[in-house]
């Protein structure tokens, strides 16, 4: 790879690192071309990214990014998991590792803060941002729900017992 590549590379990888809310680095032992595949649409379909990485080039691009942290994590055949969305990484890349031997998480960065393997897989198990807004809006609606059910109740009493009044003077 020529000179000219190396540093367009290494600033697209430097915008990822600095873009990324969430990057999840891991070794890739024998990927065969369809896995990678699959896992890139996986990735993809959550709105993450993956990409194989030379180890000196992602640690020059790390230089001053939030993730500088992960700088020693660069060592072997490794791969950068990234995404906006600070769980869908993780996600994917901790779902895939468990059926998959050959890729094996290292660890990760959530914004300025590094995490080990025990952190990625908790953040990987944490519910999904839109379900998290689903639950929410669910408790939003479940006490006015119920407070109309017991403001209705007693006008619905109060109907039956005229109803029960007047069929007993139609009789």
């Amino acid at each position: 790879m020529d000179r000219a590549k190396k540093e367009g590379l290494v600033s697209t990888l430097r915008q990822t690192f600095e873009s990324m809310q969430l990057v999840v680095v891991a070794h890739h032992n024998g990927l065969t071309v369809a896995e990678v595949t699959d896992l890139r649409q996986q990735m993809r379909d959550a709105g993450a990214g993956y990409r194989v990485t030379k180890n000196r080039l992602a640690r020059l691009a790390l230089d001053g990014t939030p993730h500088a942290g992960l700088m020693e994590l660069f060592q072997g055949p490794t791969a950068i998991c990234f995404s906006e969305d600070p769980v869908a990484a993780a996600r994917v890349a901790f779902d895939y590792a468990n059926r998959n031997d050959k890729l094996a998480i290292v660890g990760g960065g959530l914004g300025e803060r590094i995490l080990d393997l025990k952190e990625v897989e908790t953040l990987a198990k944490l519910p999904s941002l839109d379900a998290l807004r689903g639950k929410i809006v669910g408790l939003i609606q479940s006490p006015a729900q119920k407070l109309a059910m017991v403001l209705k109740a007693p006008a619905g009493q109060m109907a039956r017992v005229l109803g029960a009044y007047a069929s007993k003077d139609a009789a």
